[in-house]
């Protein structure tokens, strides 16, 4: 066994135990540098590509240390949860059980428009009805009715509710039943959904459309949630145009729009995006000065003359969790400790490769910040082979059909005509897949159904 470990081999010691930290290291070999010695000067060149390779973490393990990262983080920064308007609240998560405050429903309702009555039939009919928010009604006595609407408080010592289809009137005025009436029908008893102090929902529960109509329900104006990750993102390069088509050697920002509304998607509250262009001082200035909780920083992650990502994370002393991932595209993201807990993920600049950086790193670091629940893995045969790469994940859109996944075109790294067409994202592992062989997806926010999608 290896005497070393990588920074990934060791928090998966920590957290994990012995066995799968092993597995991790055996996946990670490499020494550790300290986090207070000077950083190893970082190879040019085609000497850097072996290097950085070498050095890369396996795709599964990267983002397991996203998601170990931040679990410290939120145990050191020890965010408040926040009371939060309904209308603000959803895809939150809850900070404090949702615990009924009354009775549901808080009194005897109807269940159907039609007749309160007492006793058997016939009945004779009150001239006054009852309806919905109205005070309740008198009594009623054997052989008596009252016209009620849905959800009107039932009179004391009703019988039950006849349904309208279920009810005629003679030339007298007297209500007869077409069918027997049994005691109880169409009654809804107060409590019969719950008592008040009775635990609706518990801690960590997702905020969804319905969460928020059962805590209406039960009288919420507010709920208790943990408050959204805040991030910051970098859109650095000097080649970037924000409008117009590309010109003069120039290219168009596909990230600036796309990444935002997707981070919002996975739970982030996005505090500002800012464009650094290639200016390593003001990329310094705006890591160390930033007040987010995960700082994204889109290209100049490599080794090239105008890749400053490496160098401010130096300069700032930060530590490396994740220096390149063994997945394709997207080879060179990153994941470091920038001081006092906070994270930047460094994503590649070619666009698809971003969004691989974005759903190996970013999306498990928001998701745990978010005390979001993981999605259960799951799996597809793919209605075609799909190739490999000799030693790396690949990424590979993909749209649902019935009962398999077929693979799309335009993956290319520069390409989103893929993945806009997207449903999910296919995780090939090295070596490819064969043609109806079952294969890991990961679902887009928007194609999977789930509560990720809160794009305002």
């Amino acid at each position: 066994m290896t005497a070393f470990r990588t920074r990934a081999g060791q928090e998966a010691e920590d957290d994990l135990g012995i066995e799968e930290a092993l597995a991790l290291v055996k996946e990670n070999p490499g020494p550790t540098p300290s986090s207070h010695a000077p950083q190893p000067t970082r190879p040019t060149g085609d000497s850097a590509k072996g290097t950085e390779h070498h050095r890369a973490t396996e795709w599964h393990a990267a983002r397991s240390v996203a998601e170990r990262a931040a679990r410290a983080q939120a145990r050191a920064a020890r965010r408040a949860p926040l009371s939060v308007p309904l209308d603000a609240a959803l895809g939150l998560t809850l900070a404090a059980p949702l615990t009924a405050l009354t009775d549901l429903p808080s009194f005897d309702t109807s269940a159907m428009d039609g007749w309160a009555v007492a006793g058997p039939g016939p009945w004779t009919v009150r001239a006054e009805g009852a309806l919905a928010g109205h005070a309740e009604p008198a009594p009623l006595t054997d052989g008596e009715a009252l016209r009620i609407a849905t959800g009107a408080r039932v009179p004391r010592d009703t019988t039950a509710v006849l349904r309208s289809e279920h009810g005629r009137t003679d030339a007298a005025g007297r209500l007869h039943a077409t069918r027997e009436v049994a005691h109880g029908q169409d009654i809804r008893p107060r409590g019969q959904e719950c008592r008040g102090g009775d635990q609706l929902l518990p801690v960590g529960t997702l905020v969804t459309p319905a969460v928020l109509g059962l805590a209406a329900a039960a009288g919420y104006d507010t709920v208790s949630a943990v408050p959204r990750p805040r991030v910051e993102l970098l859109v650095l390069g000097d080649e970037l145009l924000t409008e117009g088509l590309p010109r003069e050697g120039r290219i168009r920002d596909a990230l600036g729009p796309m990444l935002p509304p997707w981070l919002r998607a996975l739970g982030a509250e996005v505090l500002a995006v800012r464009r650094i262009g290639d200016d390593v001082e003001a990329l310094h200035r705006a890591v160390a000065d930033s007040a987010a909780d995960l700082i994204v920083t889109t290209g100049g992650t490599a080794a090239g003359p105008v890749d400053h990502v490496h160098p401010v994370l130096d300069r700032l002393g930060a530590e490396l969790l994740v220096d390149g991932v063994k997945v394709r595209p997207g080879h060179p993201m990153l994941l470091a400790r920038v001081g006092d807990g906070r994270h930047l993920v460094g994503l590649p600049g070619n666009p698809l490769a971003a969004v691989s950086g974005l759903l190996t790193l970013a999306e498990p670091l928001l998701r745990t910040l978010a005390a979001r629940p993981a999605p259960e893995p799951y799996a597809l045969p793919l209605r075609e082979a799909v190739s490999g790469h000799p030693y790396d994940t690949r990424l590979v859109p993909v749209v649902l059909r019935d009962e398999d996944a077929v693979p799309l075109r335009y993956s290319g790294p520069a390409m989103l005509r893929g993945v806009a067409a997207a449903d999910a994202l296919a995780v090939v592992p090295p070596g490819g897949v064969g043609a109806a062989q079952e294969t890991e997806l990961l679902d887009l926010p928007w194609a999977s159904g789930g509560i990720g999608v809160c794009f305002t």
